[in-house]
């Protein structure tokens, strides 16, 4: 049975007129299904970008991603877009939340753009993300009214709201006080281990990667350990 996600010796770089970024130099990995999976590494190393690249958010200049054994390279933008959508929720270190809008609103966000998911499952979706997370008496507040906390289990809920079975989470607690921080890998490692998601972590946060069921150490671009 194939991975649910394999690279296979990618690379990825960015030129300038004096020199050449490598940014993810010749990483191979595999990822199984239910899997949480911590990549740590400092600021610099590579680890963004190999997440975006998991994500199907950028596409390496050299190797392949395997989704479940399948190449999506091989498929055009249009169903890259469709088969991101349908598989990647993503929580951002800034939260990347709409301040104007309601709660409510930014949850909604990705179920616009999931054509797999009926319009008439919107409002049950939204209220049962909220609700799981302790959000829901907040689904009409301004997301510019929550505490960093709140925000980012806004972010989280948004994630989740499609139902996706990967969680790709670049810094999730990097804005957070230590309870918060504890709040949301609790969070986290229930939704892998009780909704049975699989969760990838950027983080700089030895206490956060030790949560998690593997530990990925890039340096300049490459994987240095595994443990």
């Amino acid at each position: 049975m194939a991975p649910l996600l394999s690279v296979q010796n990618i690379c990825k770089y960015y030129r300038t007129n004096q020199y050449t970024v490598k940014a993810v130099d010749q990483v191979s990995l595999t990822i199984e299904k239910n899997e949480m999976v911590a990549i740590v590494g400092p600021s610099g190393s590579g680890k963004s970008t190999l997440l975006n690249i998991l994500g199907l958010i950028l596409q390496p200049d050299e190797g392949r991603i395997l989704i479940d054994g399948n190449d999506p390279s091989t498929l055009g933008d249009s169903k890259v877009s469709m088969l991101r959508n349908k598989l990647f929720g993503y929580v951002m270190q800034d939260f990347a939340l709409l301040d104007d809008e309601t709660v409510y609103r930014n949850i909604q966000l990705p179920l616009l753009y999931n054509k797999a998911i009926p319009r008439k499952e919107y409002k049950q979706r939204i209220h049962a993300a909220a609700e799981s997370l302790g959000i829901a008496d907040k689904l009409r507040r301004k997301a510019a009214r929550l505490s960093g906390g709140e925000r980012q289990r806004v972010a989280i809920a948004r994630a989740i709201v499609c139902d996706q079975p990967i969680i790709l989470a670049d810094e999730p607690t990097g804005s957070l006080d230590a309870t918060n921080k504890e709040n949301v890998m609790d969070i986290l490692v229930g939704l892998c281990r009780e909704n049975e998601k699989t969760v990838i972590i950027v983080t700089h946060d030895m206490s956060v990667a030790e949560r998690c069921d593997r530990v990925i150490q890039m340096q300049s671009g490459s994987i240095i350990d595994v443990w």
